[in-house]
This record gives structure tokens, C-alpha cells and sequence, in this order.
């Protein structure tokens, strides 16, 4: 579990342990620190969450229009579909590289066969319910940190996942040997990005990939029709394994990349425009 952003939940800034020895906030810290682990005892003890994952490796290839191919096997004569992503836009001072997703992936006509992966996991199932318990026993304190917990399994779900797939599951790094701390700090090789982030800030590549991980079946976690996952205390994206793989942010993108977005995932500009909505630099309907 990542403590940091278990206190940023609940509104206090700083990194764990050392919030725990703030002067000013240490003592909050540390009633809500005791009362998670002991929740989290009793949840153990009665399995009153259960956590589900599933996830996929699929032979990919980038494309020079920016979008990723995924194939349905080692032959990559069948394409199951294409991931569109987006490309840093902004001047820069410091480089002349601008990321997108599909740089992390060798291209077509490489020689070289590099695979992507994708994954769902669930650390909810049960928590809407305990919760409620909560609830319908005026505790409204138990029912908030019921689900800050889940959410935060949730997250410690995929972290644990991408150090199996990284070591063993695709094993690109086998003699990966990190600490708790090296591994939420990133001292990994490859990244783990979801959509809704910054570096793939479109919620709708979901409905790409959950068909090929049969996500409700496997795991339990479906879709809204805003995208969100169903249970809330879920996560879900893309293993990359490239060495040079980063985070960063897409950024702001005017109407020009709107449209090139748009084509490649034969949509309307109007549709492009509510799916990008987070990241226009523009008002929908102007002119560039």
C-alpha cells in the first residue's frame, strides 16, 4: 500500500512515514494510520473485500501516424485493434523529443516483435456493502475509510501484478530485486499508464481492451457508460517494457491533433472533442 496517497485521500499532504512525525499533522496522521490497519485487520479476518485481476500480453507494433496495433497472435496477420495516442504538442526548452504512448512500442517493418500488455484489477468487490453497514450504523467515518482502503488495494493490486509480470508473467526483467520504497519511487524498468492520465488522458481506450481481457467475466469489473469501472476501487491500463519508457504529460492540443485524433479513431470531430475534453486549448466549436 502506497500510505502517501491513503493520507492524501483525506486531505493531508505529505510523504509516508514522515507525516507521521509532523509536528502540525503528525497526530491526525496517526489516529488515521491506526484506525486503517485496524479496519484492515477486520477485513482480513472476515474476507470482507475480495480482490479479482486479469490481464493480457498481445504482439504490437507502432505505426508513423502515432497508434499502436494489436494483433490477436505471434502470426500479426490479424489485427484486434488500434490504440490512437496522442502526442506532445507543447514547446519545449529542455528537449526536441515530444512523447507519445507509441514510442514505447518498435515499429512496423522493424524486424523487431514487441509485445504491449493490459490489465484490470479490483480491490472492491464487497466494499459498496461494508460500507453501507457502516453507514446504516451512523458510522460515516468507517464508511469513508471502507473505501479510501479498497481503493488504495487496488492500487497495491496492480503494483504487485506489474512486479509479476515484469519479473516472471513476460519476465523482462527477471532479476528485478527492489524494496517497497524502490517500487513505488519507479526504479523499475517500464510503466504501467491508464487511461484518464496524463500520458493517455482519453477514458474511452478502455472499451478497447476490456472485450480482450473479458474484464466482467474474469474480474468482476465492468464499464459505465461515462467509462468509469464498476466496482469504483478498481484500475485498469498498458504494461510497457521498453527501457526508455516514461511518464509525462500529453498536455494541451489544439484542433488540429483534435481532428488527427479524430480520424484515427473514425469518430466525429464532435465526439474527439468530448472525449479530449480535459485537454483542449480550446473552446469546442471555435475556430484554431
Amino acid at each position: 500500500i502506497d500510505w502517501t496517497f491513503f493520507f492524501y485521500a483525506w486531505e493531508i499532504s505529505g510523504k509516508y512515514p514522515e507525516i507521521l512525525d509532523d509536528p502540525e499533522k503528525g497526530e491526525e496522521a496517526g489516529k488515521l494510520f491506526k484506525d486503517a490497519n485496524l479496519m484492515l485487520d477486520r477485513i482480513i479476518a472476515g474476507k470482507l473485500l475480495k480482490a479479482n485481476g486479469t490481464l493480457a500480453f498481445q504482439p504490437a507494433a507502432s505505426t508513423e501516424d502515432d497508434s499502436i496495433t494489436v494483433y490477436a497472435d505471434d502470426t500479426r496477420n490479424s489485427e484486434i485493434f488500434r490504440v490512437p495516442t496522442l502526442r506532445q504538442q507543447r514547446k519545449k526548452e529542455q528537449t526536441s523529443h515530444y512523447y507519445a504512448l507509441s514510442d514505447f512500442i518498435a515499429p512496423e517493418g522493424s524486424g523487431i516483435d514487441d509485445y504491449i500488455g493490459f490489465f484490470a484489477v479490483t480491490g472492491g468487490i464487497g466494499a459498496e456493502e461494508l460500507s453501507a453497514e457502516y453507514m446504516s450504523e451512523g458510522d460515516d467515518y468507517s464508511a469513508i475509510m471502507a473505501k479510501i482502503l479498497a481503493d488504495r488495494l487496488a492500487e497495491a493490486f496492480a503494483e504487485v501484478l506489474h512486479e509479476e509480470t515484469r519479473r516472471s508473467l513476460w519476465g523482462y526483467s527477471p532479476d528485478e530485486e527492489l524494496g517497497i520504497k524502490d517500487l513505488l519511487a519507479v526504479k523499475y524498468r517500464g510503466i504501467r499508464p491508464a487511461p484518464g492520465y496524463p500520458p493517455c488522458p482519453v477514458h474511452n481506450d478502455k472499451r478497447l481492451y476490456f472485450p480482450l481481457l473479458k474484464a466482467e467475466a474474469a474480474a468482476g469489473i465492468s464499464l459505465t457508460e461515462s467509462n468509469m469501472m464498476m466496482p469504483a476501487a478498481s484500475v485498469s491500463g498498458y504494461f510497457f517494457s521498453h527501457p526508455e519508457s516514461l511518464y509525462y504529460s500529453v498536455g494541451r492540443i489544439m484542433k488540429d491533433q483534435v481532428q488527427d485524433y479524430a480520424g484515427r479513431a473514425e469518430i466525429s470531430i464532435e465526439e474527439a472533442e468530448k472525449r479530449l475534453a480535459t485537454i483542449l486549448a480550446y473552446e469546442p466549436g471555435q475556430e484554431e
